[in-house]
């Protein structure tokens, strides 16, 4: 089989399942045959010999089957870095890129803050955060010691020395220290969303939080005030149906200021809130 048969193929068996058939069929043959994308423009007659086009189809099932191409690869683009992945870890996803960049916002480029990112994962937001704010210090936790061994493999390849990880639950390791901003992608998908089901190659301890989806979120709105500085930020990551209810939990605790921003689609997607209203 030809390269660009090869391709054309495998793109009308992934229109089904995928938002980028060809893309995703490019950078599978390419995964398969160890060649840049660019090679299959320049050799598309290149004959697939019967060992390769076993091992294409291996890897093509895999993504017929639903499972990411961030799995699949290894890596995934967050913030312009490439970072490891791994079914231990979500994927991290452009809508997430807006936490970061709120809360660089409010982190002044020179300033010596002390940065908290809870469920950190692969390291994606702490990772973001420190390289751009590189006299800050970024505390990064996790409860699956799989992900923090993702993320610290992310931390040594881009050779960050402003991060530090900590194994843990939500603030738990961490109760004795304060924080400037405090920055967190939680679980937030209800236990009986069927998104889920689209979402099973992913850890589940990192999708759902409850019936509501709120279970994760009730502790951060009850747990980091104690921690924060005065004045200090809380940025929260959460569903585009959930803003009313995370506001309600946030002020039911006494945080101030409370704001909702959209992401690039328009959906509500973080909320931000502030220990006092100063």
């Amino acid at each position: 089989m030809r390269l660009d048969a090869a391709i054309a193929d495998a793109t009308e068996r992934l229109s089904h399942i995928s938002e980028s058939p060809r893309l995703d069929a490019e950078i599978l043959l390419c995964r398969t045959i160890d060649m840049p994308r660019s090679y299959l423009f320049a050799h598309p007659e290149d004959e697939l010999d019967d060992l390769t086009k076993d091992r294409f189809s291996s890897i093509l099932e895999r993504r017929l089957g639903g499972e990411p191409m961030a799995y699949i690869t290894g890596t995934r683009e967050f913030w312009s870095h490439e970072l490891l992945v791994s079914p231990a870890t979500l994927v991290p996803r452009p809508e997430t890129e807006l936490l970061v960049d709120l809360a660089l916002r409010e982190i002044p480029r020179k300033a010596e803050w002390r940065v908290l990112d809870l469920g950190t994962g692969s390291g994606a937001i702490a990772i973001a955060i420190a390289g751009e704010r590189r006299m800050s210090q970024v505390t990064a936790i996790d409860n699956s010691m799989d992900a923090l061994a993702v993320a610290r493999e992310n931390v040594r390849t881009l050779a960050l020395g402003n991060i530090e990880l900590e194994h843990g639950s939500w603030t738990e390791p961490v109760r004795d220290r304060h924080f400037d901003i405090i920055v967190s992608n939680p679980p937030y998908v209800r236990a009986d969303d069927e998104a889920l089901i689209k979402l099973q190659h992913e850890p589940q301890s990192a999708l759902a939080a409850g019936m509501d989806g709120l279970d994760a979120i009730r502790v951060l709105a009850a747990d980091c005030a104690a921690i924060l500085a005065d004045d200090g930020v809380l940025l929260v990551e959460h569903g585009a149906e959930q803003p009313g209810a995370v506001a309600e939990l946030l002020k039911e605790h006494g945080w101030a200021d409370i704001c909702c921003h959209n992401d690039l689609a328009g959906l509500p997607r973080v909320t931000v809130a502030r220990r006092s209203g100063k």
